[in-house]
Parts: structure tokens; C-alpha cells; sequence
């Protein structure tokens, strides 16, 4: 069974940081992309950012990129999301996916991604 479960969520004031996580497990790891995706309230779930397999190519999403930092270990099948300078417009769940990196056409792209997690919620306080 392929899960996915995302961590690291929390509330947070403006210009903070946090550090998601998101932990693999039931696939060989080195072998998928994973994304990471937010939904806010009231809004798509739009994609923010994706880490290739072996070799670690990275996308971002324009408006984020600069904050956010995405980076892998696969010794301990987890990708991160590093989220700097906070602000109220981040707050939305977060979700990490995962896709075969040899199926990746789209990184930030909803529909190539086969397995979801359940999601973190991050809220940004004013």
C-alpha cells in the first residue's frame, strides 16, 4: 500500500517559517517525483513546487519561488518544504503527491500525480 503522509503543518504568524515534510512509503522512492499542492479556502488546489527522482531537478511555482525551498533524502524516503518569509496567503492545506518520475510531464501539474496525501493545514496569521 502506497501512503503518503504530510507533517510540519502549524499556525504561524507572518514572515515566520515552517517545514513541512512528507514521508513515502509502499514505493522505491528514488524512482518518483513528488509535488507538494495547496488548496485555500474557497480556491483550486494548485501546484507549488516538485522534486524529480535521482536527479533532483526542482520546479516552483513563479510566486513562490524565493521562499520556498523543496529538497529530498531518500535514505529516509521524505521530501521537504521549506517556507520562509510567511505570509497571510500561504494559508491553505498542503498536500504532498507522488508520481513515477518516468510519468512526469507536468511537475506542477494536478493530473499526473497517481498517490496524495491526506494533507497539513498552515495558517498564516496577520
Amino acid at each position: 500500500e502506497v501512503q503518503l503522509v504530510e507533517s510540519g503543518g502549524g499556525l504561524v504568524q507572518a514572515g515566520g517559517s515552517l517545514r513541512l515534510s512528507c514521508v513515502v512509503s509502499g514505493v522505491t522512492f528514488d524512482d518518483y517525483a513528488i509535488g507538494w499542492f495547496r488548496q485555500a479556502p474557497g480556491k483550486e488546489r494548485e501546484g507549488v513546487s516538485c522534486i524529480s527522482g535521482s536527479r533532483r531537478i526542482t520546479y516552483y511555482k513563479d510566486s513562490v519561488k524565493g521562499r520556498f525551498t523543496i529538497d529530498r533524502d531518500n535514505a529516509k524516503s521524505t521530501v521537504y518544504l521549506q517556507i520562509n518569509s510567511l505570509k497571510p496567503e500561504d494559508t491553505a492545506v498542503y498536500y504532498c503527491a507522488a508520481v513515477p518520475q518516468d510519468a512526469l510531464e507536468h511537475p506542477l501539474g494536478q493530473s499526473d500525480y497517481r498517490y496524495w496525501g491526506q494533507g497539513t493545514q498552515v495558517t498564516v496569521s496577520s
